[in-house]
């Protein structure tokens, strides 16, 4: 039986880059699946703001992040990726993590090197534990699977502190603990994305956060330099959130908002993405089995 980690190994081991929006609930993850990504990014940024209205600043717990995977990875069929932050603590929290994410139906799971608490990798302020830390982290993590195909994904914050060659002198000694993928966190230019790829050595994943520090490059460029992942981790909170305030500024203003229909799904488009006929027709299928 495939599980959700065989199948996002399957599409690793495949050539084409892997293209993900960040997801931050069952129901932006059910319109993103449905739309064709063949793999969801459930990131801390847009959980933290949808869940709690705050900030990535280390305040999401690990029960309220292992909730949020475990309504998404229910919701929909493709793999899911969590962001497991710094491990929610020292080694045996890293443990538990992976192990509550597992449980929770992940394929996958992002674990960095900030020190608690962290902050969004595009704030100021981040600091860093000793990259021998990490490396303890990283093989805490992979002892704690229970499926050898969970993808472990290695995030180093190391750019913003010790500049792009010791980020990447990170990335490396992560790969060599056994990080599936290494991921880079904020590089600042496109020469640093250009060279990435070869300086690593390693498949990596990359964000591209609109309104952040990182230039953007399209999926075919990226897929050309050599990445297996690319991310744009906040659009879907950043094209709901402005979607929610036209309407609230209409209805305030013009008293309907009817007539933005346009920029919203339809009703009945809502009710088959939920899967509504399929549910009340529970009993109508029951029935015809007497």
């Amino acid at each position: 039986m495939s599980t959700p980690a065989r199948r996002l190994r399957e599409l690793l081991a495949a050539p084409p880059i892997i293209r993900s929006l960040g997801v931050y609930d069952a129901f932006s993850a059910r319109i993103v699946e449905a739309a064709g990504c063949e793999m969801l990014f459930l990131g801390g940024f847009g959980v933290a703001a949808s869940r709690l209205g705050l900030p990535d600043l280390g305040l999401l717990t690990l029960t309220e992040m292992t909730d949020a995977v475990r309504a998404v990875s229910r919701a929909v069929r493709v793999p899911v990726v969590a962001d497991g932050d710094t491990g929610h603590g020292d080694l045996l929290n890293v443990e538990r993590t992976v192990r509550e994410f597992e449980s929770a139906g992940a394929a996958g799971m992002l674990l960095e090197d900030q020190q608690f608490p962290k902050r969004c990798g595009h704030f100021e302020g981040k600091q860093l534990i000793p990259t021998e830390e990490m490396v303890l982290k990283l093989r805490a993590a992979l002892d704690a699977r229970t499926d050898p195909d969970f993808v472990l994904i290695a995030r180093t914050d190391a750019r913003a502190i010790e500049g792009f060659e010791g980020a990447v002198e990170r990335a490396r000694q992560y790969a060599a603990a056994g990080a599936d993928l290494c991921f880079v966190e904020a590089p600042t230019s496109r020469e640093e994305i250009e060279r990435l790829p070869r300086s690593v050595g390693h498949p990596l994943l990359v964000n591209m956060l609109t309104g952040g520090r990182t230039p953007i490059f399209s999926a075919e460029e990226l897929e050309q330099l050599g990445y297996r992942i690319t991310v744009c981790p906040v659009a879907p909170l950043l094209a709901s959130g402005a979607v929610l305030r036209r309407l609230a500024t209409e209805l305030l203003s013009a008293g309907r908002v009817d007539h933005l229909a346009d920029k919203m799904m339809t009703f009945d488009e809502v009710k088959q993405l939920l899967g509504v006929p399929e549910l009340l027709g529970l009993r109508e299928r029951l029935e015809r089995r007497r």
